[in-house]
């Protein structure tokens, strides 16, 4: 096993640094200047626009830039935001805790909503559980988060009055009242997100849980006399883990990226609203920094996944 760890971190290598080089490629050639919003003031000379470029280390190649870029980056530096001159690395960790509170229980939820369920559907197949459970799941996988999401505003927050409808970032924590005020204005964006993603993740469990009940294997523990419980637990439930770990693993770095769309209907300051504010304006550093960092954390959880395979199959070698 250390030898098939040192091998994958020795691949993992190459394949970050083409994965920079990509990225970095493609926001330098892509359209938008970080300079444009300056193009519609009068007071700001060809001169003054062509000073910021060369400050800011447009005006160099794209070779050059990205070997600055990449020898910072090892040193842990990320740059410096275009528009407001912070540290790249400052704007995600002041935006992570936010995203990792949101997104982060909202998959936690679904992964403890979707996995009884979908085992549960897959072996009370076509009974009313099951068409209930299939229901659930169609419903929430072809829905879009921006419909749930605004029909939840209209329900609760504008006939009913129950939750606030925008997220309040300059909320602290400080006693009990403030953490239910927390806690009411998580409630909607945590919900809209657990139920797409629910939804997915029961979709798959049933579909891997029906998969492994037809196996001779199962037959046969069945033959021996063991009961159903033994069965599922034992047997059925570790083999059947294998794709949805694979699943869960690639579906995790998502976390560190945040809604997307959830974030902007709700107004929360995550991670997601910062790419999305970062792509508008052609920030090209941050949209970078975030990339780069959601394309490492999806190696490394790849890894992860790998590694698991064994543990849940001892008939995986390495």
């Amino acid at each position: 096993m250390t030898q098939y760890l040192i091998k994958r971190l020795l691949i993992a290598v190459p394949t970050l640094i083409a994965i920079s080089l990509v990225l970095f490629t493609i926001l330098a050639l892509a359209p938008g200047d970080p300079l444009g919003e300056f193009a519609s003031n009068p007071s700001i000379t060809e001169e003054v626009r062509e000073n910021i470029r060369k400050t800011l280390g447009l005006d160099q190649p794209i070779h050059i830039r990205y070997i600055k870029w990449f020898f910072a980056f090892i040193r842990g530096d990320l740059g410096y935001s275009f528009t407001s001159r912070s540290p790249v690395l400052n704007l995600i960790l002041q935006r992570l805790p936010t995203t990792l509170w949101v997104v982060g229980t909202a998959y936690i939820f679904s992964v403890l909503i979707a996995f009884p369920l979908g085992v549960l559907s897959a072996i009370k197949r076509y009974s009313w559980l099951d068409q209930i459970v299939t229901t659930f799941a169609f419903l929430g996988y072809s829905l879009p988060t921006f419909l749930t999401g605004l029909l939840l505003i209209v329900i609760f927050s504008v006939q009913l009055k129950w939750f606030p409808f925008i997220y309040n970032s300059t909320l602290k924590v400080t006693n009990f009242s403030t953490f239910v005020e927390q806690v009411k204005q998580s409630i909607m964006p945590i919900a809209v997100l657990a139920l797409y993603q629910s939804a997915v993740l029961m979709r798959f469990i049933r579909s891997a849980i029906l998969d492994e009940l037809t196996h001779d294997y199962v037959r046969t523990a069945q033959a021996k006399g063991l009961n159903n419980w033994a069965i599922l637990k034992n047997h059925i439930v570790r083999n059947a883990l294998i794709p949805v770990v694979t699943l869960i693993a690639l579906d995790i770095p998502t976390i560190f990226t945040g809604a997307l769309v959830t974030e902007q209907i709700f107004r929360v300051p995550g991670i997601g609203a910062l790419l999305i504010d970062s792509i508008y304006r052609s920030d090209t550093p941050v949209i970078m920094g975030i990339t780069f960092i959601y394309g490492i954390l999806i190696v490394i959880f790849n890894l992860i996944a790998d590694l698991t395979y064994g543990f849940l199959d001892p008939r995986v070698k390495y």
